[in-house]
């Protein structure tokens, strides 16, 4: 599976572009602010139905414009599949394959695999359980079109109890036949979801520590763990026994909704131990294991996205890093950064079909593997 083509119109910072790829190696190369990460936004786009940085559709239309489309040409399975989304200020997302129009974008999650690596994936690290909880999903989405329904459906029955307790408080009254109406909406998609991101962590670590150890070349060593309630007591033992809690809160205060990794450094948090550079070696390692857990769920090579990925780096997690993407294991490959030389050293290492993209006020296809040969 690979993308061919992509055209954008009124997407972020392009009026329009279009980009012809290799099927193996693309390389994006230009200063600041010109629009790299933007376009492998825009793959991004085609495989999740939105953004990866903001999630508000209409605020990735090009300023002063009506609308944006993003059209894909994508070779899955050796057929070609068309793929386009469209949107208009003031009015809904089109979401299309093949000229038709998806009625639920979910319909689409999973068909494209794609592996972003990016530097907001720092959030993971130094922000709240929220971003960590997403990734998790994020993946298992991919391949578990159940695990999306009763992820949406638990979330929509959290809401809805939420709303019950505020009412209690507000009304200055209390009725649990009501509430244990909700709870019992919550209680079989919360096991169902805490089984699967227990078997996806816990399938994960293995992978996930062979990434760093080797990127690392063995430096430092590196813990994954899932924190759930849920290991230790049901869902409707846990409801049972936060009842007056949750109604003196106004809110939910134990479930699914609450569950974390914990990220350790040499048996310490790594927010607060580590470095830049390890703990992007932390979130590289990670994803990478994520690309490996999604290839073998789905037999489907994600298409893989690396944003300035050797910024911080060391040489020897650089040169790690180089050896670790020319593994033919991996399919299409999309790496953008502002140093064209250090693009161009690394090439030069690499026994690989490639094309080299400047992007800056237009872009421009600069060289190929087959100039080189």
């Amino acid at each position: 599976m690979y993308l061919q083509k992509l055209s954008l119109f009124n997407f972020k910072n392009y009026t329009e572009a279009q980009f012809d790829f290799s099927k193996k190696l693309n390389c994006l190369v230009g200063n600041n602010g010109v629009g790299k990460t933007n376009l492998l936004d825009a793959i991004y786009y085609m495989s999740y139905t939105k953004s990866y940085f903001n999630p508000v559709d209409s605020q990735n239309i090009k300023h002063e414009e009506q609308y944006f489309l993003i059209k894909s040409n994508f070779s899955v399975g050796g057929k070609d599949d068309l793929i386009t989304c469209t949107v208009q200020k003031n009015k809904n997302k089109k979401f299309s394959r093949n000229k038709k129009d998806y009625k639920k974008m979910a319909d689409h999650i999973g068909l494209i695999p794609v592996v972003m690596v990016s530097p907001a994936d720092s959030a993971l690290v130094t922000e709240g359980s929220e971003q960590r909880r997403k990734f998790i999903d994020g993946v298992i989405s991919q391949y578990d079109r159940r695990y999306l329904d009763d992820l949406i459906s638990y979330n929509r029955a959290l809401r809805q109890r939420n709303q019950l307790l505020k009412n209690f408080a507000r009304e200055g009254k209390f009725n649990q036949a009501s509430l244990e109406l909700w709870d019992q909406q919550l209680i079989e998609p919360a096991g169902r979801i805490f089984e699967k991101r227990l078997e996806f962590v816990t399938e994960l670590i293995p992978g996930f520590q062979a990434y760093y150890n080797s990127i690392s070349e063995g430096k430092e060593q590196v813990g994954l763990s899932y924190r759930s309630s849920l290991h230790s007591i049901t869902m409707d033992e846990l409801l049972i026994a936060n009842r007056e809690k949750d109604r003196i809160l106004q809110y939910t205060s134990g479930g699914i909704h609450k569950d974390d990794l914990d990220l350790r450094l040499e048996e310490y948090p790594i927010k607060k131990l580590g470095s830049q550079g390890q703990q992007k070696t932390y979130l590289l390692a990670l994803k990478l294991a994520k690309f490996d857990f999604i290839k073998k769920q789905t037999g489907k090579t994600p298409v893989l996205l690396l944003d300035d990925i050797f910024d911080k780096f060391d040489a020897g997690r650089v040169k790690q890093i180089i050896k670790l993407i020319s593994n033919p294991d991996y399919g299409q490959i999309f790496i953008s950064d502002t140093h064209q030389t250090r693009l161009e050293n690394m090439l030069g290492t690499l026994d690989v079909d490639y094309k080299v993209f400047r992007i800056n006020d237009s872009v421009s296809e600069i060289s190929t593997s087959d100039q080189v040969k």
